[in-house]
């Protein structure tokens, strides 16, 4: 398998984005589902895969990252992006008008998932697609400050969805469904997320996400020390935890995915700049690149993919997969459960493998 990427490129972001992507179409394959579904409750590997849900409130499990470590990454590939741009003879307005298509197809797009789950027209907000139209146009108006105004910008962020939601509700300010993010979903939308608890108003909190990739991607483009370079990342990546655990375990914000609360956001933000520092560390400075290229073609269509994963992977790929997996296997005498996770993980290979024949092809859809 031949590395099609171009010299000088940051692989350690490639691969973390391919590994992103590859667990959010492993969800649309219903790889997790079908997983969870084989192992017996209370069982070693129903606590594993109870990871690869979202918590139902308070608290925090590893597929809470997932989206957070999306958006971040975001941010990361900014400063790389504009700088390329800039190198072709482009203009800040140049750019500028780029990022505002860019942020109306990816609200576009948002949107329309939502009338895809439905199946039918619905004004509803709280994809992650619609929610990175409002973080890549802030962090890009911010992209050529110093980091220290870019952080600035971000703990703003935080500071005025803390102020919010305490406002709105001083005595328990993060109720289910009870909080400013609901009242703020019925005066836009006219409804609220029953039973999951989603807001759409994140998008403020999770800016600093982006934010904070962002301030990551100029250091590592910065010509200095690799070493030096880790050292920052892990620096903040510490003090983002610290600043995230410490507002939960001291009772002053929790941690709650849903809502994204200030707790939540340093908590995933500062996973997310650790393991950027893993991969830079054991991609860029060690140069361990096993297994590389299998991951980052799948983030070199990361939009493509995510919207095919979500509509015709979810939608009608499963169940081309299941003719596959249990309609083979289960009149051999192979239990349902096994059976079931074999036809996601066929589901999850032939996602896999349109992203790499678009590798191949050097399609790359940009949006």
């Amino acid at each position: 398998m031949n590395n099609q990427f171009p010299a000088g490129r940051l692989l350690s972001l490639d691969v973390f984005r391919g590994l992103t992507m590859f667990l959010l179409i492993a969800e649309a394959a219903l790889v997790y589902g079908a997983l969870t579904d084989y192992f017996a409750p209370g069982s070693a590997g129903a606590a594993i895969m109870e990871q690869f849900h979202h918590h139902p409130w308070h608290g925090l499990r590893f597929w809470d990252l997932i989206q957070p470590f999306f958006m971040f990454i975001v941010g990361v590939a900014m400063p790389f992006s504009l700088a390329s741009r800039m190198r072709k003879g482009a203009t800040w307005n140049d750019a500028f008008r780029h990022i505002l298509r860019r942020c109306l197809l990816l609200f576009s797009f948002g949107v329309g998932l939502h009338w895809v789950y439905s199946g039918k027209p619905v004004w509803e907000l709280w994809n992650v697609l619609t929610q990175l139209s409002f973080t890549i146009l802030l962090t890009f108006l911010v992209l050529g400050w110093d980091w220290k105004k870019q952080l600035a910008v971000a703990l703003g962020c935080l500071l005025l969805t803390e102020l919010l939601y305490r406002g709105y509700a001083p005595e328990a300010p993060f109720i289910k469904d009870e909080n400013f993010g609901s009242w703020f979903d019925l005066l836009v939308m006219g409804k609220i997320n029953n039973g999951g608890g989603w807001v759409a108003i994140n998008c403020l909190p999770t800016a600093a996400h982006t934010i904070f990739g962002a301030i990551c991607g100029q250091l590592l483009r910065q010509d200095t020390a690799a070493a030096d370079k880790l050292k920052w990342l892990l620096l903040g990546g510490a003090t983002c935890l610290l600043a995230g655990y410490a507002l939960d375990l001291g009772g002053i914000t929790p941690i709650v995915k849903r809502i994204a609360t200030t707790s939540f956001v340093f908590a995933s933000g500062g996973w997310a700049i650790v393991v950027l520092a893993f991969f830079y560390w054991l991609v860029d400075v060690q140069g361990v690149q096993g297994g590389v290229t299998f991951l980052a073609i799948v983030g070199a269509n990361s939009i493509f993919i995510y919207l095919f994963a979500e509509t015709i992977g979810h939608q009608w790929l499963t169940g081309f997969g299941k003719i596959f997996g249990n309609g083979i296997l289960e009149p051999f005498g192979v239990s349902p459960g096994f059976a079931s996770i074999v036809s996601a993980l066929i589901t999850l290979g032939i996602m896999w493998y349109l992203c790499y024949f678009l590798y191949r092809k050097k399609l790359f859809f940009k949006v």
